[in-house]
Order: C-alpha cells, then sequence, then structure tokens
C-alpha cells in the first residue's frame, strides 16, 4: 500500500524539525564556547566531529536500513538522539560535545536517507517530487529559526548558564515523532543486498552524476557559511551582543522557510533548471550590494544585518530542487544509495566550509566575509550551468 503524501507530511516535517535543530545548534554552541575560552582553530574542527561521521556512515547505513527498513531505522535515529539531547546538559567537558556531534551525524546520515527514501517510494513525478521535497525541507529552516530565537531568549535571560537545558526540548520533539510514526503505515522501498550496492557504484561515475555531486558539495558549502558562523560574525565584526546576534540569524532561517515554502507551492509552474539559475542569478547580485555597502560605506554598518537573511530567500531553494530533479530520475531501488552519496557530499561541503571559516576568524579576516561566499557562489553557478549541460546530453 501506497502511502498518501498528506498522511506522512507531518512526522516527516517533525523530523527534519529536530534534526535541523541539533545540526544548528553548531553556531549557538560555536558562540558559547568561544566565549569560555575555547580557540575557534578548535571549534572549527568541531564541525568535522559531525560531518565526517555522517560521510563515513552512510555507505554502510544503506545496508542497516534495507536490513530493518525505512519506518524502524528512522525511529532508532530518533530515539538516539532524544537520549543524547536529554544527557547533553549534564556534562561539561569539552571532549563530550566532539562525541555528542559525532552521534547526531550518524543518525542524521540514517534520517535523511529513510526520509528522502520515503518520500521517494510515494512520488515519483519530478515537480511533484520538487513540491514535496521544499515543504518537507522548509521546516528545517524552522528547526533553525527555532533554535537560534530559543536559545538566544535562554541565554540572554537570567537563567542563561542553564542554557544548555534547551536541549530538553528536542527530547520531547524526539518522543512524539516516534509516536507518530509508530502509528503510521509507511510503505518500504525494495530490498537490495551487498552485490546490487557494489554494482551499482559503477552507475554513479557518470559525469553529469560527479557534478551533480559537486552541486551538492558546494550548496551546502555555502549554507554552512551562513547557518553556523553567521551569528559570530554579527557578534564578532557588527559588534552586537550575543542574543541579537542569534535573532538576526534566526531571520536567515525566516528567509529560507519562507524560500522554500514559496518554492513548493509556485514550483510546479516553472523548469527547475531556469528557477534554480535565477536563484543563484539573485544570490550573487545581493552579495554585490553587501560588497559594495562594506567597501564604499562602512564595513560594520548595521544595513548588513537585514541584507544577509534576504539571501535565504534563494538559496534555499537549491538544495531541494537540484536534489528533487536528480532523485526523480533514480531507480527507487537505487534511492537509498543515492541519498547516502548526497549526505556524504553534502557533509563534507559542511566540513571544509566550517574549516575555512575558523581559519578567517582566527585570522581576524573577517572584511573578506561576503567575498569569500561569492567567490564560492560564482563557482557554484559556474559548476550548476555544466550539470545542467551534462545532464541535457546525458538524456
Amino acid at each position: 500500500m501506497i502511502t498518501k503524501p498528506s498522511e506522512i507530511s507531518l512526522p516527516l516535517k517533525l523530523t527534519f524539525l529536530i534534526f535541523s535543530m541539533v545540526l544548528n545548534c553548531m553556531g549557538i554552541v560555536i558562540l558559547q564556547l568561544s566565549e569560555a575560552k575555547i580557540t575557534f582553530e578548535k571549534l572549527g574542527f568541531l564541525e568535522s566531529f559531525k560531518d565526517l561521521p555522517i560521510a563515513f556512515i552512510s555507505l554502510f547505513a544503506v545496508n542497516f536500513i534495507s536490513k530493518f527498513g525505512t519506518k524502524k531505522s528512522l525511529i532508532f535515529a530518533l530515539t538516539v538522539v532524544g537520549i543524547c539531547s536529554s544527557v547533553l546538559p549534564f556534562v561539561e567537558v569539552f571532549w563530550f560535545y566532539k562525541l555528542w556531534f559525532s552521534i547526531i551525524g550518524i543518525c542524521f546520515a540514517i534520517g535523511k536517507i529513510c526520509v528522502f527514501g520515503i518520500i521517494r517510494n510515494n512520488i515519483s513525478e519530478e515537480k511533484s517530487l520538487a513540491k514535496t521535497m521544499n515543504s518537507v525541507e522548509a521546516s528545517f529552516m524552522i528547526g533553525i529559526f527555532v533554535v537560534n530565537t530559543g536559545f538566544g531568549w535562554l541565554i540572554s535571560s537570567r537563567y542563561s548558564e542553564f542554557w544548555k537545558f534547551g536541549f530538553m526540548s528536542i527530547s520531547v520533539l524526539s518522543a512524539i515523532a516516534i509516536i507518530l510514526f509508530s502509528k503510521l503505515p509507511v510503505s518500504e522501498p525494495p530490498a537490495t543486498d551487498n552485490k546490487d550496492i557494489l554494482s551499482d557504484l559503477s552507475g554513479f561515475a557518470k559525469p553529469h552524476v560527479i557534478l551533480f555531486f559537486t552541486v551538492i558539495f558546494f550548496i551546502v558549502f555555502i549554507e554552512q557559511s551562513f547557518n553556523s558562523w553567521l551569528p559570530s560574525f554579527y557578534k564578532n565584526h557588527l559588534k552586537v551582543n550575543s542574543f541579537f546576534a542569534l535573532q538576526a540569524s534566526s531571520f536567515l532561517a525566516l528567509f529560507s522557510y519562507i524560500g522554500r515554502t514559496v518554492t513548493a507551492n509556485i514550483i510546479q509552474r516553472f523548469s527547475l533548471s531556469r528557477y534554480y539559475t535565477l536563484c543563484l542569478v539573485l544570490i550573487i547580485f545581493i552579495l554585490f550590494i553587501i560588497w559594495g555597502v562594506e567597501h564604499f560605506g562602512s564595513s560594520d554598518s548595521r544595513v548588513l544585518l537585514f541584507l544577509f537573511p534576504v539571501i535565504g530567500l534563494f538559496l534555499s531553494p537549491l538544495y531541494p530542487v537540484i536534489n528533487s530533479k536528480m532523485i526523480a530520475k533514480i531507480d527507487r531501488e537505487k534511492i537509498n544509495l543515492l541519498t547516502s552519496f548526497i549526505v556524504i557530499f553534502s557533509s563534507l561541503g559542511s566540513s571544509v566550509s566550517s574549516i575555512i571559516m575558523s581559519l578567517l576568524f582566527a585570522n581576524q579576516l573577517l572584511n573578506l566575509y561576503s567575498v569569500y561566499i561569492l567567490l564560492a557562489v560564482s563557482l557554484l553557478f559556474t559548476i550548476s550551468l555544466l550539470y545542467f549541460y551534462s545532464l541535457g546530453k546525458n538524456i
């Protein structure tokens, strides 16, 4: 039986909300631990403890999910996230953050493969898939907004020393999601064995597939430059307090949510490739405005607090649109394997971005922040054009 998209929508959105909160609390952790005299170099590599396990475990997760099914695997991942979030407030040592993010990364790898698999096994048409992907991934942006706003309020209150107890709310949400999935009949993807997976790897060695993974890498590379480091950029470069830095950053997530929600509702009217390209052009346009403000106005101008979040309107649709275009062309038997590679390249993009950002911060090169992102977006634009060209030749 095929489960209707309307029936799976709420638990899938809640799942992405939960994973968004635990993954994107990195900005808060960096902000708080930097005040506790943890160096930016150490904090930059903290992201790798989240992203590298995601990359490493993804291929193994395919076998795990095929053996136990998407529903049971997803419930397992949510259970571990809930337990870890309830333990974190009671641990003080820095090394535990490394372990915590590593476990969260593994659970996210399993969870994302399961979510993409559930969506692909219920929807096959390209634009309908793009609509659902944008709708579900929009909740990821709400998670960023909620975690920045909630923790920002807690940090600025008289209970700021208890900021880590905010993670208890994630445990509660995980319990709710588990209950919803336990009552929901979910269509499982066809089982695959190890031989099939190994033979399918060669199918991903085509030029257009390699370019697709490169595009995924750079999209997340750019997103992570904002999600984890924008609060610290606001505080260290624009000299605003921690609360306002987190609140201003949460507006990026709010605009990103709007961008994905609007895309979900209008995407069926447009060519996916043209819509994607238009979003990239608009991002470059806004970054040129920011560059102009920094170099011909004041480098610490408060107008930057409002310009950076607007980028979220056009950056946020890129990831679900490009994913849905590729996923719609992949056989259902291969969706878990494809998703594992998407997760791998996403995590690598996130990790590399954070390491480079930590170097910018450590060497006091924050005046190059917008230029660095502009160069990355320009490179993404070029690679994306090559991808669409190769995709056209492949069809």
